[in-house]
């Protein structure tokens, strides 16, 4: 039937969310021969979006370390690049209709959403997969994997909850929170600037419904959310970085990249094997 997954293909492993480290996950996945898809939002708020698939919603196709995703609009093309594996399909076409059509056995639910619970449940696939705080085994997902650095950072839980969202990032030379700039209330965010700028510390960044958000040291941004898109108050926006490095743009952290391994070990012990993974 047009607009299901033919059953000659298996099942593939669905991760919600095109972030850093979704995307690192879906990389790993992939490329051990799993076929993945990402779902993810048409407009979506991702900050650092120089290491996200997620930004193939607006770029088309984004490539990280050899692998590329490209915006799937329709589920028709969600089955074109899985049955090609041309690239991995990002999917914005809406969720319902894309989980309802591919049937995954697996789901990673790599939407990272901190201090909320997980709207997602063990009964959304038979393999769920959790990654960082929101989620207690056996409701919101089947494991979890521990986000939070550390000597447990990639373990795999079947047992409880990942470690609290601390809201403490890692310092980098010297500076952790004021790195970070959020929306100080709802509204439509602008900004001239983008990936790479360099700002001062004072320069206005950009504006949320006019009211400015002012960087607190210098340095290249990092990460900032696309011009034009309505914010929610409290939404992170920017990410300055002080090292002024610009290779930290696109390359994916070692934190991503153990969480992704962990995800790869989770998914073929508990789920399903890929199509290369025989032999």
């Amino acid at each position: 039937m047009e607009g299901t997954i033919p059953s000659e293909h298996p099942a593939p492993v669905v991760i919600r969310g095109g972030n850093d480290i979704a995307s690192a996950a879906a990389h790993r996945l992939f490329s051990a021969g799993y076929p993945v898809v990402i779902l993810e939002a048409p407009q979506p708020l991702t900050v650092r979006r120089g290491m996200a698939y997620a930004s193939a919603a607006y770029e088309g196709r984004v490539t990280l370390d050899g692998v590329t995703a490209e915006q799937a609009p329709t589920i028709e093309r969600v089955l074109e690049l899985l049955a090609s594996r041309s690239a991995i399909p990002v999917a914005t076409g809406g969720d319902e209709e894309i989980l309802a059509a591919l049937d995954p056995r697996v789901i990673v639910d790599a939407r990272l959403r901190k201090k909320e619970r997980s709207i997602s449940r063990v009964t959304d696939a038979p393999l769920v997969i959790g990654l960082g705080p929101g989620f207690t085994v056996g409701v919101e997902a089947h494991l979890a994997i521990e986000t939070n650095r550390g000597p447990s950072l990639g373990r795999i839980i079947t047992q409880g909850e990942a470690d609290p969202y601390t809201g403490e990032p890692i310092e980098i030379a010297g500076h952790g929170k004021d790195r970070y700039l959020y929306a100080p209330r709802s509204g439509i965010f602008r900004t001239p600037l983008d990936l790479g700028s360099h700002v001062e510390a004072g320069e206005v960044v950009g504006r949320v419904d006019g009211e400015p958000l002012t960087a607190k040291l210098a340095g290249i941004i990092r990460g900032i959310v696309k011009d034009g898109l309505r914010v929610r108050a409290g939404t992170k926006l920017v990410d300055i970085d002080p090292r002024n490095d610009l290779t930290y743009l696109s390359e994916l952290s070692r934190k991503a990249w153990i969480i992704a391994d962990a995800v790869l070990t989770a998914v073929h012990q508990y789920g399903v094997g890929g199509r290369n993974l025989e032999g």
